[in-house]
């Protein structure tokens, strides 16, 4: 492992290496899961970085002396060993996908199973999926304050564990799959990761413990149950509906140590005649965590269907997608579901007795990267808000952050403005729109003056009641400085 370690970084097989041997158009391509360009740029090559290129992402291929030439430390009966290839004669075939992965401060390499773009069949039940848009996404919403013990439910290929290995002292990862925890630990090695692997569903694995932090993308995929549709670990919990992220919901808090968070990815039903936020409070009716839920998509049952269809390796179409998107169709009618929500969850555990909070979202366009930071603001914020009154908002001298703008827009030679947006440039980009007395206020919040004498010297510039004003602001200072516009 520390020879293959080793070669892989001579070899800038790494995420900067990778673009900068395939150029901006491949790698771009390769994105789109569009191969060709990536073939090109590396055929005929004898470089190290070209021939891991060819062979472990793009699953073609390679002699044993090219691989030899590429890997010298481990060579090619090192890296058979280890179960990455199989050799035949004179020529090498990769037996899963090796990826380069990075944050700001490691490089790491993911293997996982062969995707369908290379092996050109659908996948297989107990498919071990790579680095996702999933996986991604709450890497970035992640915050990464040190803590003592993290748990990564679910882990599948170990992603997020190796993110973990960076500011927690300890990591219990979990599965309900043999072969992902195999992928796991092998990526855990390469990395040099000391991780705790356990198999199991859900919480079972580690009833009776606490931890700082929990992380999950948990196979929040809903899918029929009652007809012949293909069932895949990665993305699939073998129970209808959307029951899988409702349950950890409503447990997680068993396993959580005062103060501790816990985040995940889920999706969420959403009947006729309903809102997503109506499901989110029954769901959180009775759990005593604070809850901050972020919608960021919206489907509707077709949409979803074609998505997670053609997912599995069906392309739209064939009988076999249009057969799997009927199963999906009928499911979602049995339950009169209008739509499908997708979205980031964070849930806090109160370090006090208080009642918690809760905080539901919406947040469809781009959001600032890494999010963590954002989300750890956020928390601290929704909670000092939670934990005083309007009295004390009204004695803190906010001011506005440094990312906030303001936008007037008016008719042509109008005297004044008929809309005033207050815009985040980073975090969750809100845009609030302001009428005069936000904006006024706003304008004037620099950290010198409490917001209660700001508001007063508003009411009389404009010859109103004081109280009147600080009654209508005052739910609106808590909004801007719930999300980080006012600090």
């Amino acid at each position: 492992m520390a020879r293959l370690r080793d070669d892989l970084v001579a070899a800038r097989f790494t995420v900067d290496g990778v673009a900068e041997r395939l150029g901006p158009l491949a790698s771009a391509a390769l994105h789109r899961e569009q191969p060709l360009p990536a073939l090109l740029a590396t055929a005929g090559s004898p470089d190290a970085c070209g021939t891991l290129i060819r062979l472990f992402t793009l699953g073609r291929q390679v002699s044993r002396a090219e691989l030899d030439t590429a890997l010298p430390g481990v060579r090619t009966e090192g890296v058979a060993t280890l179960r990455l290839v199989r050799v035949s004669g004179e020529y090498v075939m990769p037996t899963c996908d090796v990826r380069p992965y990075a944050d700001d401060t490691h490089d790491w390499w993911v293997a996982s199973d062969l995707s369908a773009l290379v092996t050109r069949q659908p996948l297989r039940p107990d498919h071990v999926l790579g680095v996702g848009g999933a996986t991604t996404t709450l890497a970035s919403w992640t915050i990464r304050r040190r803590v003592g013990r993290a748990l990564d439910l679910g882990t599948g290929a170990g992603v997020q564990a190796l993110h973990l290995g960076s500011h927690a002292a300890s990591i219990v990862a979990t599965d309900i799959s043999e072969r992902a925890l195999a992928f796991a630990r092998f990526n855990a090695a390469l990395a040099g990761l000391d991780v705790d692997l356990r198999i199991g569903d859900l919480l079972d694995p580690v009833a009776g413990e606490r931890f700082s932090l929990v992380v999950s993308n948990p196979p929040f995929v809903i899918t029929p149950r009652d007809e012949d549709v293909p069932v895949y670990e990665y993305r699939d919990a073998g129970r209808p509906g959307d029951t899988v992220v409702r349950s950890l919901v409503q447990q997680v808090e068993s396993v959580l140590e005062p103060g501790g968070v816990a985040q995940l990815l889920g999706n969420w039903e959403v009947p006729a005649g309903r809102s997503w936020r109506d499901v989110w409070a029954e769901w959180l009716e009775g759990v005593g965590l604070d809850a901050w839920v972020v919608q960021r998509e919206v489907q509707d049952p077709a949409e979803y269907a074609e998505l997670w269809s053609r997912d599995g390796g069906h392309l739209p179409g064939s009988v076999e997608h249009d057969r799997l998107c009927a199963a999906w169709l009928r499911d979602f009618a049995s339950r009169d579901v209008e739509s499908i929500g997708f979205g980031v969850v964070a849930l806090q555990r109160p370090l006090g007795d208080r009642a918690p909070w809760r905080s539901l979202d919406e947040a469809p366009g781009p959001v600032v990267a890494p999010m963590g930071s954002v989300i750890e603001a956020g928390l601290a914020a929704r909670t000092w808000l939670a934990e005083h009154s309007d009295d004390d908002v009204l004695d803190v001298a906010w001011s506005c952050a440094a990312d906030v703008t303001e936008e007037r827009h008016g008719r042509p030679g109008a005297e004044d403005p008929s809309v005033i947006l207050i815009r985040q440039g980073g975090g969750l980009r809100r845009v609030v729109r302001a009428d005069t007395l936000l904006a006024a206020y706003v304008g004037v919040a620099d950290g010198e003056l409490t917001a209660r004498v700001a508001l007063d010297a508003i009411a009389a510039l404009v010859e109103m009641d004081p109280a009147a004003v600080r009654s209508e602001l005052v739910p609106q200072i808590r909004d801007l400085v719930a999300d980080g516009l006012l600090i």
